[in-house]
């Protein structure tokens, strides 16, 4: 009985959607098993912190609590499904993750406005590790300003190499293969060398 190959997962997480990449194969060689874009909001508005920022702390809170509650049950049904078609066995996962560290405080983030920005990344960013801990998949968050470095040095490729191979990577699919894509494949790849942060 062959086993099937193992595939890392990249994520980099918008309002309301992320970009996926899942790369499978042996480390040195990997293909791309998957490209989606993940919908991790329903409604028309997913800029929670944005509307939150407008209410009474009490509301606030609540507001947010909900807006916890449905971007985590998506990111779930949204793994789940990238999951059944990946063809390989998760060997884990990677999150593009932000570069400003947001205060736990709900007051302090509502009365920043660049906060009120990161904490929204935040909210999906913290979706997609908790469907990652629920599917199983080991996840780590690696700040984007960190990502390629890292990445490189678990395939063991200069910066310049792993772009190189990224954007061959991107040949083989075709477009999209813009920034998050690529973004993507880099966290899909330190995955899956097993990188453990």
């Amino acid at each position: 009985m062959n086993t099937p190959p193992l595939a890392g997962i990249g994520f980099f997480a918008h309002t309301g959607w992320a970009a996926a990449v899942a790369l499978a194969g042996p480390v040195d060689s990997p293909r791309v098993a998957a490209r989606r874009r993940l919908d991790l909001w329903e409604g028309p508005d997913a800029h929670a912190y944005h509307r939150a920022a407008e209410l009474d702390s009490r509301a606030a809170r609540e507001l947010i609590a909900r807006a916890v509650d449905l971007s985590r049950r998506r990111a779930v049904d949204a793994l789940q499904t990238l999951l059944a078609g990946l063809g390989a066995r998760a060997a884990g996962a990677v999150i593009v993750g932000g570069n400003a560290r947001i205060p736990a405080d709900l007051a302090a983030v509502l009365r920043s406005h660049p906060l009120v920005h990161g904490a929204e990344g935040e909210l999906f960013r913290n979706a997609l590790a908790a469907a990652c801990a629920a599917a199983n998949v080991q996840v780590q968050i690696v700040p984007a300003r960190d990502l390629h470095a890292r990445a490189a040095g678990a395939v063991r490729l200069p910066p310049a190499g792993l772009s190189r191979r990224i954007t061959e990577l991107g040949r083989t699919v075709g477009s999209p293969w813009g920034k998050d894509q690529k973004d993507c494949a880099a966290a899909a790849w330190l995955a899956l060398a097993g990188d453990p942060g």
